[in-house]
């Protein structure tokens, strides 16, 4: 095969593929021929020039940029409504609770458990720092506990998604180490290895090239900083630090300059005192900037905060800019905002929920997690949509009810 092929073969098992032997003689066992992650083996181009003097996007400079008031705006709007909305867990989509054993005690058992996921956080509270990693780096990360008691099965814990590392060669086998976090202690604690099944790993933004995802400040990054520089430099224009002003003395000696200098330093400046001058010839005040709110550049920061919106696929008029926005628009750029920033989030989290917690760490695949409120904002339509699906046949009061948290007709009398 020569040096070449050998060659060929190490990088291929590197990324988590086969080498070239091994792939011909498993050609008909249906496993996978493909590299996963075959942008890793490209070498590195470090950062233009252009760039060069920004910031790097590293947890540490997400998390500050995550603390300034226009993205942390835009995080809350997505991350308290998500958190606060209301959810439920139900029998999944071709499974008869009929034929489930303890259905009800189970999803009793299931509801209680997220209500209460350890001893010191609620539902709210753990997954509000899941969905803050997830839209600020892109990795959201539940740790699950079994705990072997069957009136609560597991504990869930909040984990730094920024020190979870990826094994791109996971096969697939549950028994398998795929996640290690990174403490940053040294020697045999300085990874903590985790199975499939012990850690829920919430990607925003998949990609092919990558393991890990994209959070949406990662996309706002650049044009946060500019906005941030470009606050900073109103600022200290508004606060007259940067004097946009310059008094010209004509025909003054080097000693008429400086006594000027210290007069006007220690008489006037800061003082509010009327200054009075007494000199052969009128000085000149000589303007380097328009001297109106234009020097601000609030166009400009305006233009910015419709960037960072758009990252987080939000209308600009909830982040403070209303020059667009009246009667008949606010309505539809609130659905809008609730469509294209809130639903996304709230399905993946729901879906991992189903998929990572309910199937493969209790093994209960008949149950599912949902929000209630997805599928419209306007309470009275929905109302209206299941009266008119019932009358004609299509829901059934039950189904109805399932679909709003509560239980069947014959449950609930029972329960009264």
């Amino acid at each position: 095969m020569g040096v070449q092929g050998a060659v060929k073969n190490i990088w291929q098992r590197l990324a988590g593929g086969t080498s070239v032997a091994a792939a011909e003689g498993d050609a008909t066992r249906g496993e996978r021929k493909t590299a996963m992650l075959p942008a890793i083996l490209t070498p590195y181009r470090g950062a233009t020039s252009t760039h060069a003097a920004l910031p790097k996007p590293t947890p540490a400079n997400l998390r500050r940029f995550a603390e300034t008031p226009v993205v942390r705006r835009a995080i809350n709007v997505v991350k308290d409504k998500v958190a606060s909305m209301d959810w439920q867990v139900r029998v999944r989509r071709g499974y008869d609770i009929a034929a489930i054993d303890n259905a009800q005690e189970k999803l009793r058992v299931l509801r209680r458990c997220l209500e209460e996921p350890n001893a010191a956080d609620s539902f709210r509270v753990l997954w509000e720092q899941v969905i803050e990693d997830l839209l600020v780096g892109g990795f959201g990360a539940v740790e699950m506990e079994a705990t072997g008691d069957p009136l609560r099965p597991f504990h869930l814990w909040a984990v730094d998604g920024a020190t979870i590392q990826i094994d791109s060669r996971w096969d697939g086998s549950p028994g398998k180490t795929r996640y290690a976090q990174a403490t940053g202690r040294i020697g045999t604690d300085a990874l903590v290895p985790l199975r499939d099944d012990e850690l829920i790993y919430v990607r925003l933004n998949p990609r092919t090239h990558t393991p890990f995802g994209l959070g949406r400040l990662e996309v706002a990054f650049e044009t946060v900083n500019q906005f941030l520089s470009a606050n900073r430099y109103a600022g200290k224009l508004a606060a007259n630090s940067v004097v946009q002003y310059a008094l010209w003395l004509d025909e003054a000696t080097p000693e008429q300059h400086d006594r000027m200098i210290r007069w006007w330093q220690d008489e006037i400046e800061g003082t509010g005192r009327v200054p009075v001058l007494s000199t052969p010839t009128k000085p000149e005040v000589l303007r380097f900037a328009g001297g109106t709110d234009a020097d601000l550049r609030l166009q400009w920061q305006e233009m910015l905060i419709r960037l960072i919106a758009n990252a987080f696929e939000l209308p600009p008029m909830l982040l403070g800019v209303h020059g667009d926005v009246n009667r008949s628009t606010a309505g539809e750029f609130a659905d809008e905002a609730f469509q294209s920033a809130v639903v996304p989030v709230a399905k993946l989290i729901a879906e991992h929920i189903t998929r990572d917690l309910f199937a493969k760490k209790l093994g209960w695949r008949e149950f599912e997690f949902c929000f209630n409120d997805l599928e419209t904002r306007d309470e009275t339509r929905e109302v209206a949509m299941q009266k008119t699906l019932i009358e004609c046949g299509v829901l059934t009061v039950d189904e109805v009810r399932q679909m709003r948290g509560l239980p069947p007709l014959a449950d609930a009398g029972n329960r009264a």
